[in-house]
């Protein structure tokens, strides 16, 4: 009876192990059978995809960031209009960020604050005197920035030059009296005045009166009030022969080369 037994639990675990081998390879041949129809439909929605050898992973993240490097560089953001291929800064626009950022060293060009506007349309000839004054600047500046900024951006930028224009061209288009405007500003910089003058105080033309020096001073400049160089620092033997106050210094020298 036990080698019956024994034979026969033999027997049910070999046919248990067959019937999970078997199983197994039923589902693998299922796996197989659904990935070919995924890679199939993949195919299906993307015909170029065997032409197209695939790249490393590594790969893939350096074109990534080079292109949020290039699109950084110029102004835009991924996401935004027309970021997914980079754009050249039109004539206008590089306008806008020379006069952002003058006069302050922090300034990204992306923002204007309302005194460098009103030095754009100063310089740039957009005040007139007539149609277009400082005060309708400032008026069109506070209208189109937001409430809890100081800056503008390059939008609101456009869209306050478009009220100016509309004053300043009443005779035409709301189109054409902005193309005039921008042109007006197109390739533009800020003006610079002049150098810093120096003071004209009495304290500091007195201290630079050469008449008024005394002492040691007074012997280093001459009578147009230049500096005498080593002769008026260091005293100087005089061997020429002649007596000090002499008026006729090299007469002699003269008459014999005659």
């Amino acid at each position: 009876m036990g080698a019956a037994e024994s034979k026969e639990r033999k027997h049910t675990s070999a046919n248990s192990s067959t019937a999970k081998r078997e199983l197994n390879s039923c589902t693998s041949m299922a796996d197989q059978k659904d990935n070919i129809n995924d890679f199939k439909v993949q195919m299906a929605k993307h015909p170029n995809m065997s032409t197209a050898p695939l790249r490393p992973h590594s790969e893939q993240s350096k074109d990534r960031a080079s292109k949020r490097l290039s699109t950084e560089s110029n102004g835009t953001s991924d996401g935004g209009v027309g970021s997914s291929t980079p754009v050249e800064l039109t004539a206008l626009e590089e306008s806008f960020r020379r006069f952002a950022i003058h006069g302050d060293t922090r300034a990204t060009g992306k923002e204007m604050h309302g005194k460098n506007w009103s030095k754009l349309c100063k310089d740039c000839h957009v005040i007139d005197g007539k149609n277009i004054t400082l005060t309708d600047v400032d008026i069109v500046f506070t209208k189109v920035k937001k409430k809890s900024c100081r800056t503008i951006t390059y939008d609101e930028f456009k869209v306050a030059l478009g009220e100016l224009a509309r004053k300043k061209y009443k005779e035409k288009s709301g189109e054409d009296a902005e193309t005039e405007v921008f042109k007006l500003i197109e390739g533009k910089a800020p003006v610079i005045a002049g150098v810093t003058r120096a003071v004209a105080s009495p304290t500091v033309s007195r201290l630079t009166d050469t008449t008024k020096f005394t002492g040691s001073h007074k012997e280093r400049f001459d009578d147009t009030g230049r500096g005498k160089g080593k002769a008026g620092r260091v005293d100087l033997v005089d061997t020429s022969g002649y007596v000090s106050g002499y008026k006729h210094r090299g007469s002699y020298e003269k008459k014999v080369n005659k």
